[in-house]
Parts: structure tokens; C-alpha cells; sequence
């Protein structure tokens, strides 16, 4: 059975008309075509003030929270969020909460990719977005980072004749995993790898799971956390993703739980083992790989994704950063997990496996590049077409 998908994802304005009988039929026009899994054209959201379109009115996918202060914060890697404009430019007003912060957004305008933009916690001034003619134009703008290098605040978008945009109804995917689905140290073509921050490289739009979900024509959610692991991280025994994963900004201290009715996904991928694998950081002691550990810390885990969306497909999938014998333990670890996970579900769909091809990365620190992504994401697509058909 395949889950149905919300019609409103995101935080939508009230309608600019009053007639009643135009908003009840598009209600269940949009109803019945979600129930169909039918795409359509991303849908326009009216705003009173077709020059300001304020941030807490765009409808908005990944993990985000709309604050007291009226605001729109991004959390996770490639939260993302749609509007349209006419003319050559337009503004985005966006903050840091310290003003030594610095942080990334990435956008597509027309459909094509453009570039990152920095945001400087010190800086007051608004990120221009220029079009190179007129006309209305769409822009997608996306978070390059992921939630631990802290969230961005969008204030207002301002422009001529300014629309927020829907996704179009499609399935969804949800991606967890570590640094790699996070799309981190993959894109050194502006700060040189070992150089400034960590998050300077990371580019999570197109990390392999962005690039898979639109090749594919669905949506997407990244749900990810660099270094982390199913039963300890790179470096230490914790906080792991089972511990992470109910709070909006995985982090084990928040007190914000994350809302999963918000989104519900037809599939759900998990990566996670690069981690659990690493040798560590040199610095502190490192027992040798535990498989009983692994399984068991993971099987739960699976158990909790599970509880939250019963009817959504689990994909587990390998690390193409795993090579050697652990290759071959990773995949027999894997094949236990799911055989597991079969039996304690058996009126469930099967869980679905897929074993990367081993990879030499090319990225920073050992993680694959902006290249190796792409190559990633080709390899993913004949597996992810069937489930996200739900066959």
C-alpha cells in the first residue's frame, strides 16, 4: 500500500479571494490529484503585497520552524523553499544568529542551477538574485548546509509581483545518513580543501540524493548528520542517529521534537555504517567493529523510522567509502538487518538493499566529490524507480 501525500507541506497564507465555492473545488481538485500521485505545475501561493513576500508564508520542505519573531528558520541540508517574480531581480533577506557566523544557501533559477551564496552573520545587506531578462522567472532556493552548522533565518523576499510556489504533488523520498548524504566536503571549487570551515565545501543540492530525486521526478527530505553512525560516530560512542532523529535540528539536547506528520514519505533510505566503520580520530581509544552492536543499534533504529511512518518502504544502502573486507561485513551486516526487520514486519513491504560499487573518492577528506555524486546518483536511479512506483 502506498502512503498519501500532504497536500500541504509547508505553511501556506490565506487565499487573497473570498469565494467559497473556487477554494473548495481547487482543494479537492489538489486532493484528488495527490491521491492519484499525478504531478502538477508548482502552484502559486497569493500574497497581499505582490513586491514583499513574507518568509513564513513559502511553503517549505526538509526540516525547518517558524519562530516568534516571524521568521522562517532552515535546518536541515537542502530545506528548500520556491517563489516566482517578474523583472531582472530580486532580494532575499536572510540572517545568521551571530554576527562571526557564516553559512551557505545554493539556488536554481528557471529550472538550471545557479551557485552558492554566502551569508555573512555581519552583514545586513540582502542577497541579490539577478535574472538575465525580463519576464517572470522561478527561483528554488535551497540550504547547501546541514543542521549542526547552525540554522539560517529568512526574514522576507522582496521583488516585483513576488508568488510562493508548492512542489508539484509527487512521492517522496527521505534520505538519512552521515556526511556524505549531507553532501559535505564534496565541493572544493571555491574554498580549497583543509581550508576555513568545515561546512565550506559542503553542497547538499547536489549531494546523491537531491540528484536522484530529480531524475526521478519526486520530492525530497534530508534527514542527515555528518560523522554520525548507527551504534557510535567517527569519533565517539555518541549522540548516534536513533538519538538525534526525533529532534528538529539533531541535536540530543533540543527540546524541539520534529512534527513527522508534516511529511510523509513513500520511501525512506538510510546510510548509515561509514561511520560506525572509521577507525576514529587517532586520538581517543577505538574498539575494534562490534557486528552485534551494529545490527542490533540498527535493527531499533529502523524499528523507530518505522514507528513513524508505517507504510513508507525502508531502503537500506551500503557506503561507497567502505571498502576491503568491512565491504563484504557491512553487506552481510546489512542483510541481517533486514531479514530481521522482515520477520518482526511481516505484513510490511520487504526491506529493499543496495550494495554501492566501490568508489575512490575524490572529494575532501576522503568523501566523494561534486563527480563522484553524480556517479553515486546513476547508480541509484534503477533502484529507487521501482520503489518510488511503489512495485
Amino acid at each position: 500500500m502506498l502512503p498519501s501525500l500532504p497536500l500541504r507541506p509547508g505553511p501556506l497564507p490565506a487565499p487573497a479571494t473570498s469565494n467559497f465555492p473556487t477554494k473548495m473545488l481547487s482543494k479537492y481538485v489538489l486532493l484528488a490529484l495527490c491521491g492519484l500521485g499525478l504531478s502538477v505545475a508548482p502552484a502559486a501561493v497569493p500574497t497581499k503585497n505582490p513586491n514583499t513576500l513574507p518568509a513564513i508564508a513559502l511553503p517549505t520542505y526538509g526540516r525547518y520552524r517558524l519562530t516568534e519573531a516571524k521568521q522562517l528558520e532552515l535546518i536541515s541540508s537542502a530545506v528548500h523553499f520556491g517563489f516566482s517574480f517578474e523583472g531582472r531581480q530580486c532580494e532575499i533577506f536572510a540572517s545568521l544568529p551571530g554576527a562571526a557566523d557564516h553559512n551557505y544557501l545554493q539556488y536554481e533559477l528557471d529550472g538550471v542551477y545557479q551557485r552558492r551564496l554566502r551569508i555573512d552573520g555581519s552583514s545586513k545587506a540582502p542577497l541579490t538574485i539577478t535574472a538575465p531578462g525580463p519576464g517572470r522567472h522561478t527561483v528554488w532556493v535551497y540550504k547547501a548546509t546541514e543542521a549542526h552548522t547552525g540554522p539560517i533565518f529568512v526574514q522576507k523576499i522582496t521583488g516585483q509581483r513576488l508568488k510562493a510556489l508548492r512542489e508539484p504533488a509527487a512521492p517522496l523520498i527521505e534520505f538519512i545518513g552521515n556526511s556524505i548524504t549531507c553532501g559535505a566536503a564534496m565541493d572544493a571549487s571555491e574554498v580549497p580543501c583543509g581550508t576555513d570551515a568545515y561546512h565550506d565545501q559542503h553542497n547538499a543540492y547536489q549531494a546523491y540524493g537531491p540528484r536522484v530525486a530529480r531524475a526521478l521526478h519526486t520530492r525530497f527530505v534530508l534527514s542527515s548528520v555528518s560523522g554520525i553512525g548507527a551504534y557510535r560516530n567517527w569519533n565517539s560512542d555518541g549522540p548516534t542517529m536513533s538519538q538525534v532523529y526525533e529532534k528538529t535540528d539533531f541535536q540530543e539536547a533540543s527540546s524541539q521534537r520534529w512534527n513527522f506528520s508534516v511529511f510523509t514519505p513513500r520511501v525512506v533510505s538510510i546510510a548509515l555504517g561509514t561511520n560506525d566503520f572509521s577507525s576514529g580520530d587517532g586520538k581517543r581509544p577505538r574498539l575494534p567493529f562490534d557486528s552485534a552492536q551494529f545490527v542490533g543499534h540498527y535493527l531499533n533504529f529502523v524499528g523507530l523510522v518505522k514507528s513513524k511512518y508505517p507504510r513508507a518502504q525502508i531502503a537500506l544502502l551500503s557506503s561507497p567509502m567502505v571498502n576491503g573486507p568491512n565491504r563484504t561485513k557491512l553487506q552481510n551486516c546489512l542483510t541481517a538487518i533486514k531479514t530481521g526487520t522482515d520477520a518482526a514486519h511481516p505484513a510490511d513491504q520487504p526491506v529493499a538493499l543496495y550494495f554501492f560499487q566501490p568508489m575512490q573518492a575524490r572529494g575532501c577528506s576522503g568523501h566523494p566529490s561534486v563527480e563522484d555524486h553524480a556517479i553515486l546518483a546513476k547508480e541509484l536511479e534503477p533502484f529507487f524507480r521501482p520503489l518510488v512506483a511503489g512495485k
